[in-house]
């Protein structure tokens, strides 16, 4: 029978996730790197549907034809698809990313809202990118629940939810603020590291105590 985990270990759970260091992928220390809320959103866009492997160098070709909404405005919609192939939908991408630009531009002068209610107004844009836009481009209190966040959290039994979105708020009710800009990287680097999603690595697991191991 699985434990139930006690709420109060969350202190210690997130200390031992910071301690085991555990490899970040390229793509994951690319976004922590940045610290402009527009190269965040636009990179978080790629990162949809897509794994970390096929998003970091269709970023970073990306990023040689721009990096500001000024520049990506006037972009040419089949060059930047090409650019960013192979990416889920990269065409869509692509001129997701050209009218997004365009519209902070006239709606926002320039500069991209910091808000989640602002950034959803947005076309493609959900809560998963709006709330990592905030944390990562604003470094303002916001928690980005992704399917890594969702499933560990759910697997730990510290929240019981049936989608990120549910698990998002359920978060914000009981996870202390002080966690949420940098939960999205510990729990995602841990995901793919050790509890990945199949055939979790729970004997070298840094949190294994603490796990009720839902699976």
């Amino acid at each position: 029978m699985a434990k139930k985990f006690n709420d109060k270990d969350i202190d210690k759970v997130v200390e031992l996730l910071k301690d085991a260091k555990q490899q970040k992928s390229d793509f994951v220390g690319l976004m922590d790197s940045f610290n402009d809320p527009y190269l965040v959103l636009i990179a978080c866009i790629l990162s949809l549907r897509t794994n970390d492997k096929t998003t970091y160098p269709a970023t970073l070709r990306m990023l040689k034809l721009g990096k500001t909404p000024q520049e990506f405005a006037k972009c040419d919609e089949k060059e930047l698809e090409k650019a960013i192939y192979p990416v889920g939908f990269y065409a869509n991408k692509a001129k997701q990313i050209i009218e997004l630009s365009k519209e902070i531009i006239e709606k926002y002068n320039g500069k991209v809202p910091d808000t989640i209610e602002e950034l959803v107004k947005f076309n493609g844009v959900g809560r998963k990118t709006a709330n990592l836009t905030v944390a990562r481009g604003f470094n303002k209190p916001a928690i980005c629940v992704d399917v890594h966040v969702h499933r560990i959290f759910n697997r730990m039994g510290y929240v019981k939810t049936k989608n990120p979105e549910e698990t998002e708020f359920a978060l914000r009710k009981k996870l202390p603020e002080k966690y949420w800009i940098d939960i999205n990287t510990l729990i995602v680097t841990h995901g793919q590291n050790v509890c990945k999603p199949q055939k979790p690595m729970c004997d070298i697991c840094p949190i294994n105590q603490y796990c009720a191991k839902i699976i």
